[in-house]
């Protein structure tokens, strides 16, 4: 049987703007948080984050977090993919190169087509193999590649393991195994420019553990990193990415569900019945933080744009003397689209960045109408909110197509916060009930206390899947909207100019060039 003392989980994760911590109780309530602000630098062409600076973030984020007292496990997220590479006695060989960076198109290119398995740019295995390519000078002294929660769980643990779900952003998983795939592993090796190599792959990956198994203590070592904030001694859960614990922050691990996750950036994660039929470079394969199969469309561009429009209505507003905020700014601004036409007549490219789905290396953000389409505000904001998802529906049409079954998807990040106006577009967009809920908005910290709590707390042979439905989201409230059938032809529709406006975006790129 469970120990049934009183519990507390802490999660932490490293997300792309803010370091942030969540103490969770056994009645899965959060009852303390914190976080520190901290960014990217592009650094001679590449995006990276001074490791000096998560641990000063680490730190404070935790000076600001109550309740450290009652924790009695921990868990470590960050952002997934990326690379992060070090000698024998774990020196940093390489500014850590992050999931945005584009250099690795090359190596992604000739390792899916070896794997016959899609590999993004962005994963570990790409970034290592193109440091092979570029014939870099530290390929030949590495002797440890993690990722950025890989990397803390053992600063702090001495356990160089990863969880599952985490491990396939490095390298793809055999779903029977749930370990690195071996087929694939000897693939790699067995390639020119890595049988010369001083190592074999499998000795620079990290462990692979599952949901709820045991991934060490928090060392001597370790508590003195945290300048004691944490007590030597306290357990902790197999370090899970962005996705796995948005996905577990959701409640979308099991067979049939998945989640959206939206705000500067969009994803979703659909846990599949069984195998894609074949590779889609639109779909990454990765795993839940039990292994279960997951089918990832990755965008990089969501509402920046918009947000931008937003800034711009704003200070039109400010030339009359009024001076709204920002806040209702948004609200009010979705809320208007709601008065647009299904198919609102004009189309907006909201690439602000570069969209591996699409294919493109870069981005510029247009607005194309007809003369006689009607440019209303209403309109102009449902083509904005429209183009926030088109990249993303792109992706999910491909999984439909592929059969895969979606009983509901769940949505969290900034594009849900107004009630019932984004949610009801991402239910066209994905021809599936959008459900929104009350703890959706606390994401992955909370996630990852989760996925502690349950390394503290399962019952023998409970999956994480009846855990979190048995348990922490049985009496949870969700909003679910049905796709409206309008909706969905009207959205359609749109998607025909939106796909045609993109060869016009792929020619101004070329022109640009």
């Amino acid at each position: 049987m469970p120990d049934t003392g009183k519990k507390a989980a802490l999660g932490v994760e490293f997300g792309s703007t803010r370091i942030k911590t969540a103490v969770v109780d056994d009645a899965f309530r959060m009852i303390a948080s914190g976080d520190h602000l901290w960014k990217s630098d592009c650094v001679n062409g590449v995006w990276t984050y001074d490791l000096k600076d998560a641990w000063a973030g680490l730190k404070d984020a935790l000076r600001k977090t109550a309740d450290l007292d009652k924790v009695s496990a921990m868990g470590v997220s960050a952002m997934m993919h990326g690379y992060l590479a070090f000698d024998r006695d774990w020196n940093l060989l390489t500014p850590f190169r992050t999931w945005q960076n584009t250099m690795t198109g090359p190596a992604a290119a000739e390792l899916t087509a070896l794997f016959d398995f899609n590999v993004p740019q962005r994963w570990s295995i790409a970034h290592l193999y193109q440091a092979v390519l570029n014939g870099e000078a530290h390929i030949d002294r590495i002797a440890h590649i993690t990722t950025l929660a890989g990397y803390i769980h053992h600063a702090l643990t001495g356990v160089n393991a990863l969880g599952v779900g985490e491990a396939s952003g490095m390298f793809p998983i055999d779903p029977k195994t749930l370990d690195y795939d071996q087929r694939m592993m000897a693939a790699f090796d067995s390639l020119p420019a890595i049988r010369e190599r001083p190592w074999k792959l499998r000795d620079l990956l990290p462990g692979v553990l599952k949901a709820g198994e045991d991934a060490g203590k928090l060392t001597r070592e370790g508590a003195g990193l945290l300048e004691g904030l944490l007590p030597e001694g306290l357990p902790f859960a197999p370090p899970e990415g962005d996705a796995g614990t948005g996905m577990t922050a959701t409640n979308a691990v099991r067979e049939r569900t998945g989640n959206v996750s939206a705000g500067t950036s969009i994803f979703s994660m659909v846990v599949l019945e069984k195998p894609l039929s074949r590779v889609h470079e639109e779909l990454d394969v990765v795993t839940t933080p039990a292994g279960r199969e997951v089918a990832m469309v990755h965008c990089n561009n969501c509402t920046n744009d918009f947000n931008a429009w937003a800034n711009v209505l704003t200070e039109t507003a400010r030339l009359f003397g009024a001076d709204p905020d920002r806040g209702e700014v948004f609200t009010k601004l979705y809320q208007k689209s709601l008065e647009g036409d299904a198919d609102p007549g004009m189309v907006v490219v909201n690439y602000m960045a570069g969209e591996g789905v699409t294919h493109m290396d870069s981005g510029r953000p247009m607005v194309l109408r007809r003369p006689e389409s009607p440019f209303t505000l209403a309109n102009f904001m449902r083509a904005s909110l429209y183009s926030t998802m088109a990249t993303l529906k792109i992706g999910m049409d491909i999984l439909r197509e592929e059969g895969a079954a979606i009983d509901s998807l769940t949505g969290h990040g900034g594009l849900f916060k107004t009630p019932g106006v984004g949610q009801r577009y991402m239910a066209a967009a994905c021809g599936a009930p959008i459900s929104c809920m009350e703890t959706a908005g606390e994401g992955g910290p909370y996630g990852m206390a989760l996925l502690t709590l349950y390394m503290l707390m399962k019952g023998p042979g409970e999956t994480l899947e009846d855990f979190l439905d048995g348990k922490v989201f049985r009496d949870v409230k969700a909003v679910v909207l049905q796709p409206d059938a309008a909706d969905e032809a009207g959205f359609e529709k749109w998607m025909r100019d939106y796909r045609a406006a993109l060869k016009a975006e792929r020619t101004l790129l070329e022109e640009d060039a």
